[in-house]
């Protein structure tokens, strides 16, 4: 587990060298980040093949600020300052301006009673499921192994395509004015709730973002289970949103980890609805060598054509050390539905024009991760 720890990159989650200012002995503040670049072969873009630089696919091109005071008793005062950036162009995502839209937080920990934070922050589909390592997109295959498929008509706002990362488990999205709450490990056992702020007078719940998780581990067995509906003013005046929901399970035999996910998503004024079913597993073969497989299955209602797709993901892996990482990946997605116009389309392909022009879509990729 020693690696798939090391692999928390998509929460900044790496180590780094600590900055301690004189005039605050018992505080630290540490700078952090990862880089990922690489080129991908897509064999179907709107008709044609195409080759790409692409960068931020296994973790996303981050610089973290973090720190942490100790205020005594088991307390510390901690803050979190992440950007996400393009390595191609070295701009910041999503746009100009937005500098720190990746994570921005405040807030107290105690060892006793647990962490609340304050700020621009993941929801528990996201801490519950993905950093619990139930899905093996976040271990080895990446933004392009996680969830889009034939399903632009789920039409959930403010996204790229209508349907990318649609169950929130590649932390694309975050919850902004948000109120968050973890419980320490008790025998096992973690949980925690957040709270997102609409700001509309004289509605609470308009606009707002309302996520819970829980975890068990014991020895080799993780459990995990998570909800979250992010309301949005494009639907029902802020009242309908998309609704989220999952569970996953994990066991580790020896070197591999097994790895199970369940996934709804529902957008609540359309009635669109999504489920998703993955399996996959995660062996490291030696100190330099890990794999991947991966296999999911997209089913939508009829609200979304009863479109559906399977796909298969895998990675080779290997560590110069544990910092740095070159890899292998392929990604293959075969779409159906009731529509003659369902078309394949892999997470992450964003450019216009990315869905495959049929029912099938696959790429390969070669890169390299560093972290510091």
């Amino acid at each position: 587990m020693k690696r798939q720890t090391a692999l928390i990159g998509l929460a900044g989650c790496v180590s780094a060298t600590c900055f301690h200012a004189s005039a605050y002995a018992q505080g630290s503040v540490t700078l952090q980040g990862m880089i990922d670049g690489g080129v991908t072969y897509v064999n179907n873009q709107h008709g044609g093949s195409v080759t790409q630089f692409d960068s931020g696919i296994f973790a996303p091109n981050v610089l973290t600020f973090s720190g942490s005071e100790d205020l005594g008793s088991g307390t510390k005062a901690v803050f979190n300052l992440t950007s996400q950036f393009d390595l191609g162009s070295g701009a910041t995502i999503p746009g100009a301006g937005q500098i720190f839209n990746r994570t921005a937080y405040v807030g107290l920990s105690d060892e006793r009673l647990g962490a609340v934070t304050f700020g621009n922050q993941y929801d528990f589909m996201f801490d519950t499921l993905t950093l619990g390592l139930f899905d093996g997109a976040f271990l080895f295959g990446g933004l392009y192994d996680f969830r889009q498929g034939p399903f632009s008509s789920l039409g959930v706002p403010q996204n790229p395509t209508g349907s990318f990362d649609f169950d929130r488990l590649a932390g694309a999205t975050r919850v902004a004015n948000a109120v968050k709450y973890r419980s320490p490990s008790l025998e096992g056992f973690s949980f925690g709730a957040l709270y997102g702020f609409g700001g509309v007078a004289g509605s609470f719940s308009a606009n707002s973002t309302i996520s819970a998780g829980m975890n068990y581990e014991n020895g080799p067995l993780g459990v995990g289970v998570a909800y979250i509906e992010a309301k949005y003013p494009e639907l029902g005046n802020g009242h309908d949103g998309i609704r989220n929901f999952g569970a996953g399970a994990h066991y580790k035999f020896g070197s591999v980890l097994a790895m199970l996910l369940y996934t709804n998503t529902k957008n609540t004024a359309s009635g669109a609805k999504i489920d998703v079913y993955k399996a996959g597993s995660y062996w490291t073969i030696s100190s330099a060598w890990s794999a991947g497989l991966d296999y999911q299955y997209m089913k939508g209602n009829e609200v979304l054509d009863n479109n559906a797709a399977h796909q298969i993901a895998t990675a080779v892996q290997y560590h110069f050390s544990e910092r740095t990482m070159a890899y292998v990946e392929a990604v293959y997605q075969r779409a159906s539905g009731d529509s003659a116009t369902t078309q394949a389309w892999i997470n992450g392909l964003l450019q216009p024009g990315a869905a495959a022009s049929n029912r099938s879509q696959t790429l390969a990729r070669i890169g390299l991760q560093t972290k510091f």
